[in-house]
């Protein structure tokens, strides 16, 4: 479903004055239907990251029977992992999919060539050292698990990212469905904007502690009645 302006707003807690000023600066991507401003809530979502900003993680909640994991218990499903080898992205996409705990092998060989699709359309560096490989496009896997693995590289690698900073960090997440997707992009994207997450992130603290900090940061999220 296309986003108005509003919802737009609503999404990142800005004015509305705010979305048209961005849109006739063209700084947010956005779409014309009808004549009319629409947007994509997955691109904002990917924006919004990049851009350091804020999204309401509420709004991407999910249905009961859709409810996503705590942040930290889909990084706990994920992994997070050491040294992995890779010289550039394509390599360094490999090893990560190598580490991920899919059920099925064959899922890996599809999931680099959406990798690699997505990377071909633009770097998916989000500065900082910092990579999410398919932020715009959910890795969606039918009866999957929801995951992310946190790949710390063994040595940094030229991303092409929007601050040409080299990345050293991928976060690669799947999920069962696309709002799945979005709402756990959502969290991850929140904790990635917290001080203590993120310094755990960029010193490669011990998973215990990055694990720790997650569940911190999911303590501060608003949640429905029974949480999710």
């Amino acid at each position: 479903m296309l986003l108005t302006v509003r919802d737009a707003a609503k999404l990142l807690g800005k004015p509305e004055q705010q979305i048209y000023r961005w849109v006739d600066d063209g700084e947010i991507p956005f779409h014309r239907v009808n004549d009319q401003i629409r947007f994509h809530r997955a691109e904002l979502l990917e924006w919004a990251t990049a851009k350091k900003l804020a999204v309401k993680v509420d709004l991407f909640k999910d249905d009961e029977d859709d409810a996503v994991p705590a942040l930290a218990d889909a990084l706990e499903t994920g992994g997070i992992h050491f040294k992995v080898e890779g010289n550039d992205r394509e390599s360094v996409l490999r090893a990560v999919l190598a580490r991920m705990p899919l059920k099925d092998e064959a899922d890996r060989d599809f999931l680099l060539d959406v990798l690699l699709a997505r990377e071909a359309a633009g770097s998916t560096g989000i500065g900082d050292g910092i990579a999410i490989p398919h932020v715009r496009s959910p890795v969606v896997l039918d009866g999957a698990d929801t995951l992310i693995s946190v790949c710390f590289l063994d040595q940094p690698v030229d991303y092409g990212a929007i601050d040409g900073l080299p990345v050293h960090t991928i976060f690669s997440l799947v999920c069962p469905t696309i709002k799945g997707h979005l709402h756990m992009l959502a969290k991850l994207s929140a904790a990635l904007l917290d001080p203590r997450f993120r310094d755990a992130i960029v010193r490669r603290a011990p998973a215990e502690e990055i694990l720790a900090e997650a569940r911190r940061v999911e303590s501060s999220f608003p949640q429905a009645k029974g949480g999710d």
